[in-house]
């Protein structure tokens, strides 16, 4: 089987997950400069245009094009607007497994848009792609991160100690970097008792962009 993942876009009730797209700029700068997503993630500090054009422009083509995983810009279907940033690394093709990393805009929590996409997502690497395995680690203190996991049905596995570095520790901590663990959780194929994702194609969606992509 191929040792790449297909350029697509994916459907759930209220979103799509697409390719992303030079207009993507502005909200992906927005959404990275958060005082949690910097808290709880690697990205850049501040994050700027530049760092955004990058991430479009070269590095999340090259990871999908070198089999590392592939990235989605979460976008709610009827307005079109990005709500969030799904992307799998870390892919091992041999065992089809897989790692999820997921980020919301401040605007977009509190409406399960995390747990739509990450089930979306699932979905179409267990039925699709044939994967095996889905995983995700949350750093010990990202409580909204872990309910995440438990709304999409993830299993916690155990804990990685002192595995990871967080900036600050919590929001607002001042920017001090200290080491904490990581919570592993894993989906597997029989853990999903899900619909059927339906591609943009299926669904006669009025834009057709992402017909060549399914």
């Amino acid at each position: 089987m191929a040792s790449t993942f297909p350029e697509t876009a994916i459907s759930t009730d209220r979103l799509l997950l697409r390719p992303f797209e030079e207009e993507d700029v502005p909200a992906l700068v927005e959404m990275m400069n958060d005082e949690l997503v910097r808290c709880w993630t690697a990205v850049p500090d501040p994050y700027t245009e530049h760092h955004a054009r990058a991430w479009l422009r070269s590095t999340a083509p090259e990871n999908r094009a070198r089999g590392h995983g592939i990235a989605f810009a979460v976008t709610e279907d009827l307005t079109q607007r990005m709500v969030g940033v799904i992307h799998l690394q870390g892919t091992d093709w041999r065992l089809r497994s897989t790692e999820a990393g997921l980020v919301i805009a401040p605007w977009a929590r509190g409406e399960g848009y995390a747990p739509e996409a990450l089930l979306g997502v699932a979905q179409w690497l267990f039925e699709d792609q044939r994967f095996e395995r889905l995983e995700l680690r949350t750093a010990a203190g990202n409580s909204a991160a872990q309910q995440v996991a438990q709304k999409a049905g993830c299993i916690s596995e155990g804990v990685l100690r002192s595995a990871t570095i967080v900036r600050g520790g919590e929001p607002g901590g001042g920017g001090a970097e200290t080491r904490t663990d990581l919570i592993v959780w894993s989906l597997l194929p029989e853990d999903l008792e899900i619909p059927a994702v339906r591609t943009p194609g299926s669904l006669g969606l009025a834009d057709d962009r992402y017909a060549s992509w399914v």
